[in-house]
């Protein structure tokens, strides 16, 4: 029994180590610069590559959690390691955009989309007593990851130029991917009985049963309004605040690393806050807070102090949405097809990282944009009442 428990910890080990990894995909804007610097491409035209990794990160997600469900997750994070780091080896070689856009923005958010869905779904099969937390340690790992790796990247970008440091974290992220697969295995159903005196109603939906519910189509389009304000401001949060606050490129920078570690502790709160009081609490919470910060964004003469203190209000309830969403697909549609759903789901999120850059593209100013991302958090916050948990008869089973 006690080397039960211990197996357990030893799956979100593996599921730590690789989402960090992954979750570096968010230093992109730590790229901006160098790229358009070393190749004379235009902001937009660059920035579009973490748009593109974003978008078939989201869509990889659809595939990833039905190959999750059949083959199990070791395999799938371990395709996902090997095409992560592929992905950046080939952007190493970039000299055009199309190999870039192919490279970091096709096969390394392939790869993300791969790994990232098989440690949710596996720490939630392991510890079915308290879900909210543990996916919130998992994908906590993914939004550390750019706080992680933010000291490397630079590092690299200062001393081997930027695509030396594509190739270099290539290697690292594909190699510590891979290791941290190997600790992902799904558990016997003795093992998840242990440490638990709960009853859980065991509901399960198959992707079109799903599709069928009025709770799917209200979950999927708040998904959306909830990411997009978050990737908007995490692949611009340098550029924000060099244009709007006037910082030092350096100072900036620092944006980056105040959204990782903002992001990452916003997963692992919500998600305790969530087991609580309740998932569309939460939800309608973090719209709000959303709202409040963008609004902020948009209308007040900024410093740097309220900069960041917005920076870090969108990013923390960025980090909740994350990992309440995926818990709350498992409340709704249960947990053991959780991959296959959530990867439905998950196309939300693909949508919202085109949205942003669309509006960003259509409008004149960043605070424009801020305006129109606190108006889709505004509506967001008011669907979240109106969702229901669906009803479908389950088994009840008490774990002991």
């Amino acid at each position: 029994m006690k080397q039960k428990k211990m197996n357990r910890w030893f799956v979100v080990f593996g599921a730590v180590l690789l989402q960090v990894c992954i979750g570096a995909i968010y230093s992109w804007s730590l790229f901006n610069q160098p790229l358009i610097d070393k190749f004379s491409w235009s902001g937009p035209e660059v920035f579009m590559t973490y748009s593109i990794a974003i978008f078939v990160f989201a869509i990889s997600t659809f595939f990833s959690g039905r190959l999750n469900d059949k083959i199990g997750p070791k395999k799938v994070a371990t395709i996902g390691g090997v095409l992560y780091g592929t992905g950046m080896i080939i952007a190493s070689f970039a000299t055009s955009l199309p190999l870039l856009y192919f490279g970091y923005g096709v096969l390394a958010g392939m790869g993300v989309g791969f790994a990232y869905v098989t440690p949710l779904s596996t720490c939630s099969k392991w510890f079915p007593e308290k879900k909210g937390f543990i996916t919130g340690i998992a994908v906590g790992a993914f939004g550390a990851g750019s706080l992680v790796f933010k000291s490397v990247i630079m590092y690299f970008l200062a001393t081997v130029g930027v695509s030396l440091t594509f190739l270099y974290l290539g290697i690292i992220y594909m190699v510590l991917v891979v290791i941290g697969a190997q600790f992902l295995k799904l558990p016997e159903i003795s093992d998840t009985t242990k440490g638990a005196k709960i009853a859980v109603v065991e509901v399960t939906y198959t992707v079109k049963e799903m599709l069928k519910t009025r709770a799917f189509y209200l979950l999927w389009i708040t998904f959306m309004f909830a990411c997009m304000p978050g990737l908007l401001v995490i692949g611009l949060a340098k550029d924000i605040g060099i244009e709007m606050v006037k910082l030092e490129p350096t100072t900036a920078a620092n944006a980056v690393a105040l959204i990782a570690l903002f992001n990452a502790s916003g997963r692992l709160v919500w998600g305790t806050i969530s087991d609580k009081i309740g998932r569309i609490n939460v939800i309608i919470m973090m719209f709000v807070i959303t709202a409040i910060a963008l609004l902020t964004l948009s209308l007040m003469q900024l410093n740097l102090m309220i900069f960041f203190i917005c920076l870090a209000a969108i990013a923390f309830s960025y980090g909740g949405f994350l990992v309440v969403y995926p818990t709350i697909t498992g409340d709704f549609f249960g947990v053991k097809t959780l991959g296959t759903n959530y990867g439905v789901v998950y196309q939300a999120y693909g949508i919202a990282a085109l949205i942003g850059p669309i509006i960003k593209g259509n409008s004149s100013s960043f605070n424009h944009t801020f305006m129109v991302a606190a108006g889709f958090a505004i509506v967001g916050a008011i669907l979240a009442f109106v969702i229901k948990i669906p009803s479908k008869e389950g088994i009840v089973v008490t774990v002991n």
